[in-house]
């Protein structure tokens, strides 16, 4: 069996355990649930960094990922570690000297982001980091190279054998991460973690859920946080797919679209969802306003 002791074997020990389905990893795009197989996902993954490689991305680089949940995240945050880099994923809602103040504190050398507006305000930041060497989008716009050009240069120039030498050097207690806080004074502060810290916590949670490889999670709280991106490689551990929330607006369409039989959160948001539904209540008169709260 496929040891697992850097995130990266997720991906082979996911392949020898589970059986294959089309849904390992889902998106929805336009309108429509975009789903990848894991050989889509291995492929997409390698082949991004083969293009890391050939940019002269080394071990050690840190690349920074800005963006909502989405499948790409899944496959630049593979990627990333396969070129033995260093994965520095950013909140999309800080502010651009937040954004300065990351991308120098960390030395980011590369920086992938989500979104026309978010893009702007990512360059303009970028501008003053001098380590930083390209900016790349996920859809092509603002003049920047999209991932898709990048995997292109991948596929024509496929480092296979380099990339297999820089996961082989790879240690479970090296640096897979920097996660920075978003805290309420001062600078942000980063938070190494090891592949070890990680999976550490992805075992021990592994006997808590019962549900099997036909198990879909809706994944909706940010990747860029610990929380659910332990969850996210919780899911992958236990072969349940995982689909991505387009929003926190979108939950409830969502999961009347997909059924999901996991979806975890934070007590916060279940008071939000609770504060609503109350609110809708009080609108209500007489008979229906006790029938409504004899039965919340």
């Amino acid at each position: 069996m496929a040891q697992i002791t850097r995130i990266f074997d997720l991906q082979p020990y996911y392949a020898e355990l589970f059986k294959p389905k089309d849904d390992v990893i889902a998106g929805k795009e336009d309108g429509v649930w975009v789903k990848y197989s894991l050989q889509e996902y291995v492929a997409y993954s390698d082949e991004l960094c083969f293009g890391m490689i050939e940019m002269g991305i080394k071990p050690g680089d840190k690349v920074a990922t800005v963006m909502n949940n989405r499948p790409e995240w899944n496959f630049l945050d593979m990627a990333i570690m396969k070129a033995g880099a260093i994965h520095v994923p950013v909140y999309p809602t800080i502010s651009k000297a937040d954004y300065q103040y990351i991308f120098k504190h960390s030395g980011i050398k590369l920086i992938f982001v989500a979104g026309e507006e978010l893009s702007k305000r990512v360059m303009q930041a970028a501008e003053s980091c001098e380590s930083v060497c390209e900016v790349f989008s996920i859809k092509p716009h603002n003049n920047l190279r999209d991932i898709g050009q990048l995997r292109q240069s991948g596929s024509k120039n496929p480092h296979r054998e380099e990339m297999e030498a820089r996961m082989a050097n790879i240690k479970a207690d090296n640096l897979a991460t920097i996660i920075y806080t978003s805290g309420t004074s001062g600078n942000p502060k980063g938070v190494m973690l090891s592949h070890t810290n990680i999976l550490s916590n992805v075992k021990a949670l592994s006997y808590i859920p019962t549900f099997g490889q036909e198990a879909k999670a809706l994944s909706f709280l940010p990747l860029c946080h610990i929380y659910e991106r332990t969850l996210n490689y919780l899911y992958q551990y236990l072969g349940i797919s995982i689909y991505y929330a387009e929003s926190l607006a979108t939950i409830t369409d969502n999961i009347q679209e997909i059924s999901p039989d996991i979806m975890c959160c934070v007590p916060r948001l279940l008071e939000k969802i609770y504060d609503r539904i109350t609110a809708a209540g009080r609108k209500l008169k007489g008979v229906k306003r006790f029938l409504f709260f004899w039965a919340v």
